[in-house]
């Protein structure tokens, strides 16, 4: 991996924690994400008018797609109306390669290295470590509830729109319609659950909402362009230096409490997918 992929790939990492503070930082969490899914939808529809159209099953992939993110969306941001970026974030993050990889062994025969079980093992350990923090701390339990789920649809989705691009034979393509296709669902969520409040934002928030938007898909596609420049597994490891970024963010700029639990745990977590993805 050369110096230049190498900070490309970290600066993804970053852009991914970015998002995650902006909607954190907004005082309306849900309405946040509402600018996001919906600028997001609004890119991929102009990419989808210069692409071709799927085919066959590939819609069936797109729509359940659009439907985990959403619902992902919607747990992420229930989580941080109740906790810490630097505590929800590194849970939702780090258990969902644990459940990919868990999933993978059971249910498709994937074949897992002595360094992938000790990944899923210091995985669990920071997890439950992290999780363990929300309780000695008399912080708001119904975050880790909201954290775990979201981790869920991340695994859900992960696994679904691998399947679904091969289905499609072109990663572009899907990716496109994937983000059209879930702005219009969160789009339509947020309107019929909120009304027509949920447009009243001021104009910073919808410059915060729509530089989420930018910063998630800007994070995405240096991903998958590094992925084209160098090993995947190099790539997919260092992606996830995001977990320590989003730490240091809350940390740093919103003076959250970081005790040496709480660090201990964030190793583990980092350590444990670095692991998972090598």
């Amino acid at each position: 991996m050369s110096a230049t992929i190498f900070l490309a790939v970290l600066f993804a990492a970053f852009l991914h924690a970015g998002w995650n503070a902006l909607v954190k930082t907004g005082g309306d969490k849900f309405q946040a994400m509402f600018i996001m899914s919906t600028s997001q939808g609004a890119i991929g529809l102009m990419m989808t008018l210069v692409l071709p159209l799927p085919s066959g099953q590939v819609w069936l992939w797109l729509l359940a797609s659009g439907l985990v993110h959403s619902l992902y969306k919607f747990f992420l941001t229930s989580a941080y109306e109740h906790g810490d970026l630097s505590r929800v974030y590194p849970i939702a993050r780090g258990l969902a390669p644990m459940l990919v990889a868990l999933v993978g062994v059971f249910f498709l025969s994937d074949e897992l290295a002595i360094l992938e079980y000790l990944g899923i093992a210091a995985l669990g350990t920071g997890i439950i470590a992290m999780a363990r923090g929300v309780f000695s701390n008399g912080e708001s339990q119904h975050m880790l509830r909201f954290a775990f789920a979201s981790a869920l649809m991340t695994a859900c989705y992960s696994l679904i729109d691998g399947l679904g691009a091969r289905a499609a034979g072109d990663a572009t393509v899907f990716v496109a319609w994937m983000f059209l296709i879930d702005g219009i669902i969160f789009g339509s969520w947020g309107l019929l659950s909120r009304g027509r409040a949920v447009l009243t934002a001021r104009r910073r928030d919808w410059l915060r909402g729509c530089m989420a938007g930018g910063a998630s898909l800007g994070a995405y596609w240096i991903a998958v362009w590094a992925m084209t420049q160098a090993p995947i597994a190099l790539v997919t490891a260092l992606r996830e230096t995001s977990i320590l970024f989003a730490v240091m963010i809350g940390v740093v700029v919103f003076r959250e409490r970081f005790d040496r639990a709480k660090a201990v745990a964030t190793v583990l977590i980092v350590g444990g997918v670095v692991l998972t993805r090598l």
